[in-house]
């Protein structure tokens, strides 16, 4: 489906994008548009990838008229521009809805305007039940995407969404972390031992991004099974190989915002959302603004059912999370003795 076309990713400088890059430069598409405010990384992937496929935009999808002028000419979107930082979010909550909420209704308005074939818009499992600032961003946006694709009626534009847990090595997250602290000689720094998270390679990520461009209706959601296991798992993973059994860790407890497990799925969509396989397709919810069915008709089922989070999923052992991290570049070029750090 990618065959002559022209693919933006807004965010693109980050390792969604980089890892999209990847899996495409050597494919038969025609053109690759990066998106984002970084001019510095842009320059760095100009110069690493060095192809005539891959186009530069400065922008921000806060700014209507950037995203609208990237978007002329353009067949798909992934939409990967966000605030993802918990902490951060935390502390400036206004500029998380400007992003991940405003910047989002940009770039879909913009899509459409432009006649964009197919958009798939990456959110995360702390969009269900947030708690915190970023999760309760990215839950509006999951509503923005929701409620724009009611509209798209005689349009040749369709708009769903991916849901993710913990992607594994991506920038900010925790193995990387324990990768330095282990290269510093310092110790692990563990909130919860008992926490859960879900686990999937970017890999795993770029593949249920395929799959949403492939099989998405409008509004859908789409969620991967993943597999899921504790911090104090992961970390003993690690420290076994990398060859440190010893390594001290440090438990500094709960950060603000942080809840012992992660949910992909609400109960209320795991009701109605469609076994796929690998992967739950959750469609829309369409009814429409009669308040009679929201006050007077309910679903005896929902009570009946769980969500799927981080503690019901499947759960993997020291030898599980350490074949899942054998699949990461970095961790394979370490044990080797040639560190390829995860931005590279």
């Amino acid at each position: 489906m990618f065959k002559d076309k022209t693919l933006l990713i807004t965010g693109g400088t980050g390792s969604f994008g980089n890892t999209v890059l990847k899996r495409f430069l050597q494919t038969d598409i025609k053109e690759i548009r990066i998106f984002s405010r970084d001019e510095k990384k842009q320059d760095d992937m100009r110069k690493k990838y060095n192809s005539p496929k891959l186009k530069f935009y400065i922008g921000d999808v806060r700014d209507f008229n950037s995203i609208l002028n990237a978007t002329r000419g353009v067949d798909y979107i992934y939409h990967a521009a966000a605030l993802k930082q918990v902490p951060s979010c935390e502390f400036y909550p206004l500029e998380a809805v400007k992003t991940n909420v405003l910047g989002t209704e940009n770039v879909l308005e913009a899509a459409i305007q432009n006649g964009v074939k197919r958009i798939v818009c990456l959110s995360t499992d702390k969009a269900v039940y947030p708690i915190n600032a970023m999760g309760i961003s990215k839950a509006m946006m999951e509503k923005v995407i929701v409620a724009k694709s009611r509209n798209l009626e005689g349009t040749n534009t369709t708009i769903c969404c991916t849901r993710y847990g913990n992607v594994m090595a991506s920038r900010g997250s925790v193995i990387p972390l324990f990768v330095d602290q282990i290269r510093a000689d310092k110790p692990f720094t563990i909130t919860d031992p008992t926490m859960t998270r879900f686990m999937m390679t970017l890999d795993d990520a770029v593949d249920l991004v395929l799959y949403a461009f492939e099989n998405g209706q409008n509004g859908d959601i789409f969620v991967q099974k993943a597999p899921a296991a504790t911090i104090e798992t992961l970390a003993k993973a690690i420290t076994e190989l990398l060859n440190v059994p010893n390594h001290p860790i440090t438990v500094i407890g709960t950060r603000h915002g942080e809840k012992a497990f992660e949910a992909l799925l609400s109960r209320e969509e795991r009701l109605k959302a469609i076994d796929q396989g690998n992967y739950f397709r959750v469609p829309a919810d369409n009814r429409d603004l009669n308040y009679g069915k929201y006050v007077d008709e309910g679903d005896t089922h929902i009570s009946e059912v769980t969500d799927y989070n981080s503690d019901n999923t499947t759960r993997l052992d020291v030898e599980g999370m350490k074949q899942l991290l054998l699949k990461l570049e970095f961790i394979r070029s370490y044990i080797d003795g040639v560190y390829i750090s995860p931005e590279a």
